[in-house]
């Protein structure tokens, strides 16, 4: 059993991961100085997620920090902080680790010092299940996930399914919807239609595939796709966990229908859940963060 200490906040979904986790106990404050430090040693790992801790004043002690101090490490004091032989900076997924080591401030790579690594977060694979009984040429209900893209992609995509008499419900990250009502859907939806962002893991997507639900997703190429926040044209992807299982997607307008076309053709052959409990689930990903600080304890 590894003793960690969570320092600080962090997104739900990975919290809820880390508290099912079989093999690791946690123990969560909002400072690390709330934990006397001549007791920090007695934990495994000190996970700070949010924030960062000054390294060289708990030489003894081994640090996970990230995913979530910024979308760029542009605080190159808070960079310089964290790093050291017992400590690494965690993304979920690989092009997130790419995205912060190419990232520059006046031409200097800020992050090329820091030891960076992808580890995801487990799927509730339990809560996020099919309904067996049903088999999916019998299930009716298609569903489009939407989020944050320019207006004119998801028109294209409503026009295109109401063109081919598809009925179906949107769900909106942007307007929010009830989880409950979305778990419902899945579990009655044949396939899923995604025109989603940039995503470092994408847990709506994932839950979906979970409940053995085949995607047919419009994949961004960059993180300027996302209306909003303006970045600059920096390689990104909607589905940084996937396989031929999961469904198919493209990049261009000009794919959507020949795409879709294959996807319906092999829509009986897909195994999503397959693909997502062989990479996403609670024991593989505690699994790879219990090896990553084992080897940091190595130092």
């Amino acid at each position: 059993m590894k003793k960690v200490l969570i320092v600080g906040g962090l997104h739900h979904k990975n919290l809820h991961s880390i508290k099912n986790y079989k093999n690791i106990s946690i123990t969560e404050v909002k400072n690390i100085t709330d934990i006397p430090q001549d007791q920090l040693t007695q934990y495994d790992a000190i996970y700070s997620p949010s924030q960062p801790i000054d390294v060289k004043k708990y030489r003894d002690c081994t640090f996970v920090f990230g995913p979530h101090f910024s979308v760029f490490p542009d605080d190159h004091t808070a960079i310089e902080m964290i790093q050291g032989p017992k400590s690494i900076y965690i993304q979920p997924s690989k092009w997130a680790v790419e995205a912060w080591k190419t990232y520059k401030i006046r031409d200097q790579a800020i992050c090329k010092d820091l030891n960076i690594m992808a580890i995801p977060f487990g799927v509730d694979t339990e809560r996020f299940k099919p309904m067996n009984h049903i088999p999916r040429q019998d299930k009716a209900k298609v569903f489009l996930y939407t989020k944050s893209r320019h207006h004119r992609d998801i028109t294209a995509v409503v026009e295109f399914l109401k063109r081919r008499n598809i009925e179906f419900k949107i769900f909106s990250y942007n307007q929010r919807y009830n989880e409950d009502e979305y778990l419902e859907y899945l579990r009655h939806a044949k396939y899923g239609v995604w025109v989603g962002i940039h995503e470092s893991q994408g847990f709506a997507l994932e839950e979906a595939l979970s409940c053995d639900v085949p995607l047919f997703v419009w994949s961004v190429t960059s993180m300027n796709q996302e209306i909003g926040p303006n970045y600059n044209d920096i390689p990104a992807i909607t589905i940084p966990y996937w396989d031929q299982r999961c469904g198919e997607y493209f990049h261009k307008p000009s794919e959507l229908e020949s795409k879709f076309e294959l996807f319906l053709s092999n829509l009986d052959s897909y195994k999503p859940r397959d693909y997502v409990l062989e990479n996403l689930s609670f024991n593989l990903c505690e699994s790879k963060l219990i090896e990553t600080i084992n080897e940091l304890h190595k130092h």
